[in-house]
């Protein structure tokens, strides 16, 4: 509580740009409902704010640049973390972003919160000039979600920094973050990541056997990623395994997946968009997805080991990088790798074993709880219960 004796609030900033930063926010939501009911939160998904036209340009061509032209994406990613603030470029762009944005001032009158939490580079950079300009004065804090940094985070007068592991908080200090300020937290992911879940319950849920290899197959929010082709190349594998394949809310892959579920009857399991996530990672023994902040973060926090695929370059390339370094995944560049990686890793249990130990050892399923119980001042080991 306040002072006043009214809940304390705090506002969390996302921007629909992908849904790893949304997700983000949400955790940090049902974390606060869980853990400190007398605390108010509001979300706010930034693109909510803007024009159409600006969302269309910087949330929509996002998608669109990522999955078409990944190479143009990972030369735009690489130039930005270069790029200095002062430049001309830098300052068009930050002047288009804040016209675009007028409507964030009124909103924070409106919220009038007491804690900023930023889980998109975006709303720091628009509260930090708003700091320096002294019409906003509360702190602000950043929630970087990915295992790497880039220069489009890092912005003066933020009252801390959530870093995903110990490497990204050394490279945060590296650039100048005061190295007091930053807190090694992890990725925010909902808590019932970290609640124990019955494999067998949770295979029946689904029509699974709870018995057989579960290999989960993952093309995000967006169902992008042609997972129908990756599924396809591995039923032609021997083995006792079954397949759940997730299409998200694309509607024609998840069609196609189930054409090709009629033909392997009993072996794939295809799905739409699901709010359980959770649970079919308990049932599953293998997770096969492209290496987002939040979707990792989900996977290591329940011990499920990856292999990766189509990582983007800049960040989930980083992502990548961070998951084989600490023996949680492999990594597959085609549909011919990605089938002789199963394989090896059906014929070799020990190793399947060792992977979800070491994804287990690095995962953080309390990150949410943590990064609030720092900003809102509670000393780590007086947690409330």
């Amino acid at each position: 509580m306040t002072p006043s004796g009214r809940k304390q609030k705090i506002a969390i900033f996302s921007v629909s740009a992908g849904a790893g930063h949304v997700r983000a926010a949400q955790a940090l939501e049902a974390a606060a409902m869980k853990w400190y009911p007398d605390v108010e939160t509001v979300h706010v998904d930034l693109m909510e704010l803007v024009p159409k036209l600006f969302k269309t340009v910087y949330a929509d061509t996002y998608i669109k640049v990522v999955e078409r032209h990944p190479a143009f994406w990972g030369y735009l990613y690489d130039k930005s973390d270069r790029e200095r603030v002062d430049s001309a470029l830098s300052k068009l762009r930050i002047a288009v972003e804040r016209l675009n944005t007028r409507k964030l001032r009124q909103l924070l009158v409106d919220i009038a919160p007491d804690h900023v939490i930023c889980t998109h580079f975006l709303p720091a950079q628009l509260l930090a000039r708003k700091l320096r300009t002294g019409s906003f004065g509360k702190p602000v804090w950043v929630q970087v979600t990915d295992f790497d940094i880039h220069a489009l985070w890092l912005h003066d007068r933020m009252s801390g920094y959530f870093a995903a592991h110990e490497e990204v908080a050394w490279r945060m200090a590296e650039r100048g973050i005061p190295a007091d300020t930053i807190h090694v937290t992890g990725i925010p992911i909902m808590p019932v990541f970290g609640e124990p879940q019955s494999r067998s319950k949770c295979a029946t849920e689904f029509g699974l056997d709870p018995n057989r290899t579960t290999i989960l197959m993952m093309s995000g929010g967006a169902g992008v990623g042609g997972i129908e082709v990756l599924a396809d190349r591995l039923l032609r594998l021997e083995g006792d395994f079954q397949i759940v394949a997730l299409a998200g809310r694309n509607e024609q892959l998840l069609v196609e997946l189930r054409r090709l579920a009629e033909r392997r009857p009993g072996r794939l399991f295809p799905m739409g968009f699901t709010r359980v996530i959770e649970r079919l990672m308990a049932a599953s023994d293998l997770a096969i997805t492209k290496p987002g902040g939040l979707t990792t973060s989900e996977c290591l926090a329940v011990g499920l080991p990856l292999i990766v695929v189509s990582p983007i370059p800049g960040q989930e390339e980083r992502n990548a990088d961070f998951l084989l370094e600490n023996g949680a995944a492999m990594k597959a560049c085609d549909a011919g790798a990605l089938a002789w990686r199963v394989n090896t890793l059906l014929d070799n249990r020990q190793r399947l074993t060792l992977m979800g130990e070491n994804a287990r050892r690095v995962g953080r399923p309390d990150a949410a709880r943590h990064v609030l119980d720092i900003v809102l001042g509670t000393a780590i080991g007086k947690r409330p219960s």
